[in-house]
């Protein structure tokens, strides 16, 4: 190991030779790990976009509690007091008829005046519930047998296709992880076994010369390690660029929407890049040089 790094500008420098030689074939396997990493960015940004507003949404979750109308407010009140005592129910709160309208008021905007239209308020008094997600059944099971309570609705269906979507994002990237590190693997490995064959003249000089099979094939594997490091950092750039334009765009057109913070966005989609393309350099280069030692064998 200590031979290895007293050696190690050599094996730069071999290293330089290899990709010098075939340059033009190293650029376009460049290109094209960029351009797969690349993907594979866009894919972990949108799963964890989608996971984390699915999460906010979850955190947000509520329910309306509809309760008879011979209940007055302070039994309404006792009844806010049970319904926060129930397993799964983090607040719940009266809301009277005013602030129903005007809540109202504030979703339709410009067009709150057709509430003009109605001579007396139309809407009911209720008590909001936010919940636990995973506990929702429970919670609407309580509610529904409660003494006082006319009906429940919630928005269940919205937020388990939310979820469905979140889940299906998440297959996604793992089927796009295994295309990623298949296609990048083979093509890491293709281009070191290539790199051998041409250069077995001097492989086969310094095996005369008494050299192990780690230091002759250390400068192939730092190839294989510099093509895939240097794609994943611009694939990295290219992300973190995207993103901050994307999220610029995001606030301006849905200012309402409480977006994570940029850097927490690019941290994941950064981190599983630079991971997966020093990993798969890695793995390829060695297959490439333990396929090629066998071939030689043979």
């Amino acid at each position: 190991m200590m031979r290895l790094f007293r050696n190690i500008g050599y094996f730069f420098r071999e290293a330089g030779k290899v990709l010098w030689m075939n340059r033009l074939s190293y650029i376009f396997s460049f290109i094209g790990t960029v351009l797969v990493l690349f993907i594979f960015g866009l894919a972990v940004s949108g799963w964890r976009i989608s996971d984390q507003f699915v999460d906010m949404l979850q955190q947000e979750a509520e329910i309306s509690a509809y309760f008879e109308e011979n209940i007055n407010i302070p039994e309404a009140e006792k009844l806010v007091d049970f319904i926060k005592t129930i397993d799964g129910v983090w607040d719940a709160r009266y809301v009277g008829t005013d602030e129903a309208h005007h809540r109202m008021e504030e979703i339709l905007g410009d067009e709150a005046s057709i509430l003009e239209l109605f001579e007396q308020n139309p809407f009911e008094a209720f008590i909001e519930v936010r919940i636990d997600l995973d506990k929702m059944d429970n919670v609407l099971e309580q509610l529904k047998y409660l003494k006082g309570i006319d009906y429940v609705r919630d928005n269940r269906d919205i937020l388990e296709q939310l979820q469905g979507i979140a889940q299906a994002l998440e297959v996604l990237v793992y089927l796009i992880i295994a295309a990623v590190s298949i296609t990048t693997m083979v093509l890491i490995s293709h281009m070191i076994r290539q790199a051998i064959y041409q250069n077995k003249e001097h492989i086969y000089t310094l095996r005369l010369l008494g050299a192990p099979n780690r230091f002759i094939g250390f400068p192939y594997l730092l190839v294989g390690m510099l093509l895939t490091l240097l794609g994943g950092i611009l694939a990295s750039i290219s992300i973190v660029y995207l993103l901050r334009e994307a999220y610029g765009q995001m606030k301006g057109i849905l200012p309402f929407i409480p977006l994570p913070a940029l850097n927490e966005l690019a941290f994941w989609p950064v981190t599983s890049i630079m991971g997966i393309s020093i990993l798969l350099g890695l793995l390829g280069s060695l297959f490439g040089i333990s396929s090629a030692n066998k071939e030689k064998r043979s």
